[in-house]
Order: C-alpha cells, then sequence, then structure tokens
C-alpha cells in the first residue's frame, strides 16, 4: 500500500507516569489541565484505557509492536529489546510516512544503572530505533530535567537548555515545520514528567508554586504498611511517607507545566494548518501510586498504576466529546492506530484494533477485558512479584504468582479498591467466570506465567534479548 498527500499525519505524545486520576477531565479538582481537557472534549477519550504492563520498558515495547510483554520478552526495565519485529515504525515507514521520534525511548540499554554512559544513553542508527528513521533526537533514559541532554546520530550528548519538556515540544514544533507536506509524517514525542524525582529543583518555579499550599491527603487506600507483595521499588521508607503529599505537589506541578507544552503543540498543529489532516494521541505509559495500598511507583494491577489518560482527535473522523468506554489495552494501540489510517496491521499482532470504537461506532468484536502482565520486579532479575490480572469496565481480577492469592474487585462501587470480594459468597460465579478467562487468554498467547528469572535464563544473555516468542 502506497500513501498520498491526502493520507493523515500522526502525532503520538505519550508522559511517563501520569495516571489518569490525576487529570482535570477525569474529575480531579486540583489538577490544571486545560489543554488536556480541552483535547478531550475535541475527541474520543478513552475512559478505560490500562497499561498492559504498566513500566516503561515493557510499555514501549507493546506500543511498538502490538505484542505482550510475554511475546517480546520485555519482562523488566533495563533490558534491550530484541528488534526483529514488524514495529509501528515500520509499517508508517513503509507506507511512505516521515517517522520522527523525540525524548525518552528505554528500549536499548543492558544495564541497571549507568543510564548517562552512551553505551546506555545513545541509540545508533539502524534495526533498533524500530523503524524511526527521521528525524531523532532522544536517549534511552535521565530524569533530571533541569540538566536534560538527547542524542541524534552520534554518542556525542547535546544539552538540552532550560526545562527538557519545553525544549522537547520546541524541537516536536520544529520537527513539523520541516516537515514535507508532499507525504504525511508520523511524530512521536515522549515525554518524561511528571516521572520522579519530585524535587522542587526538579520543576519549573512557577509551576510548584501553584501547589505550594495544596492540601494532599492520603487516599481512602492508603495503607501503613509496605504491600509483602510488592519489590523494591514498591516500598515506601517512613521519611518517603512524610514526603508523600510533597512528592504529589511537585507531581501535579509538573502535570501543569506538561499540559502547557502540549496546548503549545497543539497550537502549532492549528497555525500550521494541519489539525483536519492529523491523528493526534495524547496518552501515558503507566500511573503512580503514592502509597495507595501500601505502595509507590507502578508495576502493579492496582487502578492507580494501571489506569491511564488516552484521548485521540482527528476533526470530520472521531467524534468530538466522544467517550469511548472499550478496554483499550497498550498491545491495542498498535493496531487501531493503523487501522484509523488505512494501513495493514501485521499479522504477528496481538492487540485488538478498536478503530470503530474511537470513531463512536458500534464494535462487536470488542474485548471484554484488558489482560495485563506483571512478568517480575522493576528493573532486577528477582522472583516472587509476577502477576496477571484481567480488567473489565466494572472489575479487576488478578493472581499472584508467589503464593497464587487473588484478588477481585468492583471498580464501580469501590473506587478505590478497598474490598476484595474473591471469596465474598456474592461472587462465586463471577470468579469462577474470571479464572476460566484469564486461563483462557493465557493459553491464547501461550504465556505460561512463569518467574521473572526464566526470562533471563532462556531468553537473555546480559540483558539483552536474543530471541521472541515468534522466535521461539
Amino acid at each position: 500500500m502506497s500513501s498520498s498527500p491526502n493520507q493523515p499525519n500522526l502525532v503520538y505524545v505519550f508522559a511517563d507516569q501520569l495516571r489518569y486520576q490525576s487529570c482535570g477531565y477525569a474529575g480531579d479538582a486540583k489538577a490544571r489541565t486545560p489543554n488536556m481537557d480541552r483535547l478531550a472534549s475535541e475527541g474520543a477519550n478513552f475512559c478505560n484505557a490500562v497499561s498492559g504492563s504498566p513500566m516503561c520498558a515493557p510499555y514501549r515495547a507493546s506500543l511498538f509492536t502490538g505484542k505482550y510483554a510475554s511475546s517480546t520478552g520485555m519482562a523488566i526495565n533495563e533490558l534491550r529489546m530484541n528488534p526483529n519485529h514488524d514495529c509501528l515504525g515500520h509499517v508508517l515507514h513503509r507506507n511512505g510516512y516521515q517517522t520522527s521520534y523525540i525524548g525518552k525511548w528505554h528500549l536499548w540499554a543492558n544495564q541497571l544503572g549507568n543510564h548517562d554512559d552512551p553505551r546506555n544513553s545513545y541509540i545508533p542508527p539502524g534495526p533498533h530505533r524500530l523503524g524511526f528513521d527521521g528525524d531523532w533526537a532522544a536517549y534511552n533514559f535521565h530524569h533530571r530535567y533541569f540538566d536534560a541532554y538527547y542524542h541524534r546520530d552520534s554518542p556525542e550528548k547535546l544539552m538540552l537548555p532550560g526545562y527538557e519538556p519545553e525544549g522537547q515540544t520546541d524541537m516536536a514544533i520544529t520537527a513539523l515545520q520541516k516537515a514535507s507536506r508532499d507525504k504525511p509524517f508520523a511524530l512521536f514525542l515522549s515525554i518524561g514528567t511528571p516521572h520522579d524525582p519530585w524535587a522542587q529543583d526538579n520543576v519549573p518555579t512557577a509551576d510548584y508554586e501553584l501547589f505550594r499550599d495544596v492540601d494532599f491527603p492520603r487516599p481512602p487506600n492508603y495503607r501503613n504498611e509496605n504491600d509483602r507483595l510488592g519489590d523494591t521499588w514498591a516500598q515506601l521508607s517512613p521519611t518517603e511517607r512524610v514526603n508523600l503529599p510533597e512528592w504529589m505537589r511537585v507531581y501535579y506541578a509538573m502535570t501543569t507545566h506538561l499540559d502547557r507544552q502540549l496546548g503549545r503543540l497543539l497550537r502549532a498543529i492549528n497555525e500550521l494548518g494541519l489539525r483536519d489532516d492529523t491523528l493526534f494521541v495524547f496518552t501515558s505509559d503507566h500511573g503512580e501510586m503514592f502509597g495507595a495500598q501500601g505502595r509507590r511507583a507502578k508495576n502493579i494491577f492496582y487502578e492507580e498504576a494501571v489506569r491511564i489518560p488516552f484521548l485521540i482527535r482527528w476533526p470530520g473522523q472521531i467524534p468530538e466529546g466522544h467517550v469511548a468506554d472499550a478496554c483499550l489495552n497498550t498491545p491495542d494501540i498498535m493496531p487501531t492506530l493503523l487501522s484509523l489510517l488505512n494501513l495493514p496491521i501485521p499479522d504477528e499482532v496481538e492487540g485488538a484494533d478498536l478503530g470503530q470504537a474511537a470513531q463512536g461506532t458500534e464494535q462487536t468484536d470488542e474485548p471484554v477485558a484488558a489482560f495485563m502482565q506483571g512478568m517480575g520486579c522493576t528493573a532486577k532479575w528477582e522472583d516472587g512479584y509476577e502477576w496477571r490480572a484481567l480488567r473489565t469496565k466494572r472489575h479487576t481480577y488478578a493472581v499472584h504468582r508467589a503464593d497464587r492469592s487473588e484478588k477481585l474487585f468492583d471498580n464501580v462501587a469501590d473506587p478505590f479498591q478497598t474490598r476484595n470480594l474473591i471469596n465474598a459468597p456474592a461472587s462465586v460465579t463471577l470468579r469462577e467466570e474470571f479464572r476460566a478467562m484469564l486461563k483462557a487468554r493465557m493459553a491464547a498467547l501461550n504465556d505460561t506465567f512463569e518467574a521473572c528469572t526464566w526470562y533471563r535464563d532462556n531468553w537473555t544473555e546480559d540483558r539483552i534479548i536474543l530471541r521472541t516468542a515468534t522466535l521461539m
């Protein structure tokens, strides 16, 4: 299939660790997100979107391949992804798109730590860029937003003056201005905020001042003790617990600044006359717990970690103010975007095409539930933290590998997931339905619920993934 000048453009913007619950349009009165709120009114809001593997690297691997973590092998962070997949960038490139990428990549490094070493931060041109062969201004991983750098086509670190999200948005606007109008473009912008560290010196003062005196009380599902099934990154020290309100002030300040950059980008698209011809997406890779359920960080099936914003706008194609309640999962993003762009979906893609749901038409093959995977410890080869879960429009069902304990929540009646219904007499039939659904979903993907170190021993060498499910 070949493209034409009439083929729509694609702009995909994703934040890092922005949870759905902290967006104004989702009902958070403390949030200052007017541009996100307006975007939600101009297109479709997938209100049940989740992160299928709520960590940075597993999410990105699923985003670009349309596959689950049990098929990409990206079980944890700080692994180097196997490039032998037919990825979103490849499909776009084959069909005439100019493909550009700006920001955090997080699919290259094969060390735990040493993030700033060019051997870990610089992704060389070639297969590991997964089809993004045009403008490249990226790095693997860092979160110092006032001391930021990026790479182009050499290990040289190019310093970004000022605050990183603003500089990245400047580059994105320049990329839009430079893009040829003779063929469509696809621009991906991966912004690091509002990921920690949440310190005043890591956010502009003016944004922090908006929240300096805002009270952030403990949520109803806050627990004083750490979750016994949480890994190192999920644990909270006594000092960190005291600092939770301050962390949230910085988090919300970062989110406000992020929203302002989103507004700048949207205005540039309008001013360049690209609005009607551009499919625009704003989302996030996962959320943040902030003490809920006795945890910090992500890597768990609870709502604060998995539920993410997913806003999609295309004037004339996606109805304004449409609330799409389909269970959109990370592997569904690639086939959904390709379908909307009228591009072929590779046969090996495992996600569902939810293009009809985005456009407000009836979708008879809509997934009943999103299948979510916790493959192990956030960034270390440690066993004991694996889980699998299903999330429907109403319920979350999960099972932990370590002790086979189960959880079942009614997210409508109990949005903070404080009541585990797994042994409630009224839930017996529902529990058995979820058990059968999970078994069938895992079997269809050949997900055998292995321990984290099984992927180390069978799929990797020196934290480099050597094989994938399709290559075994």
